[in-house]
């Protein structure tokens, strides 16, 4: 591929409670956790964007950076465009502020938002993504991956899966309440991914079923098939990376 904190906030999150038959569908807004966001300085060869394939080719997660805060990260739209690439492989994304009114915390973190993919793009194919608002303006190829065999519009089978947005760094998406994303407690990279590891804790959550988007850092990316190995929190599994 190339390419302010509140107080209300706490009082927020003190007061959630466990909400019954509010059921949301994958279309709701996703809950985009990075882990351990870093905070770093941008340099001028960074991207204002980067994408990786997620939900076996039905969904693409468009990276940003700025504040981690969850109401300051954007919500990304996308529909196809006239097309840049000679098989019509093109999505126009636009990225959108969640809340403009929020309090954002002054970190410069990377964030992932979820995109869903038009139907009748194939994901074995490169797709060209023209990425604007919210600070971006960007033109994306993002690589075709044969072994994306989910087809963009249809359902989704609610699986954890993942790809890479750069040389290092990794998206995970997982299912679940969008009040109770996951949180790492540990990524230990390997020489076929990294072992991420989660906090199991009470929460009281939400019952709706939402994308949650988690960015990680697993080090240098190995040769060959890379897999997350997920422990923790009911998420225990492997799950291969995508890209």
């Amino acid at each position: 591929m190339r390419m302010r904190s509140a107080g209300a906030a706490a009082l927020l999150a003190a007061a959630v409670i466990v909400l019954a038959g509010c059921a949301g569908g994958p279309g709701g807004r996703p809950s985009e956790i990075p882990a351990s966001p870093p905070t770093v300085t941008p340099t001028p060869e960074q991207p204002s964007a980067a994408a990786a394939w997620i939900d076996r080719g039905r969904a693409i997660a468009i990276i940003t950076w700025g504040s981690s805060s969850t109401a300051c990260r954007p919500a990304a739209e996308g529909e196809r465009g006239d097309g840049q690439s000679t098989d019509g492989q093109s999505i126009d994304v636009t990225l959108s502020v969640a809340d403009e009114k929020a309090a954002c915390t002054a970190d410069y973190a990377p964030r992932a938002s979820f995109l869903a993919v038009p139907e009748g793009i194939d994901p074995s194919s490169d797709v060209v993504l023209t990425v604007s608002g919210d600070g971006s303006d960007t033109e994306i190829i993002l690589a075709g991956d044969g072994s994306l065999m989910g087809v963009p519009g249809e359902g989704t089978d609610y699986a954890p899966s993942a790809g890479w947005y750069d040389a290092t760094g990794v998206v995970l998406l997982t299912w679940g309440s969008s009040s109770c994303p996951p949180i790492v407690e540990s990524v230990e990279p390997s020489s076929d991914g990294a072992t991420v590891s989660f906090r199991s804790e009470d929460r009281a959550c939400t019952m709706d079923m939402a994308p949650r988007l988690t960015v990680l850092d697993i080090g240098a990316r190995p040769e060959g098939p890379q897999v997350l190995t997920l422990v923790g929190d009911n998420l225990d599994g492997a799950v291969p990376i995508a890209g």
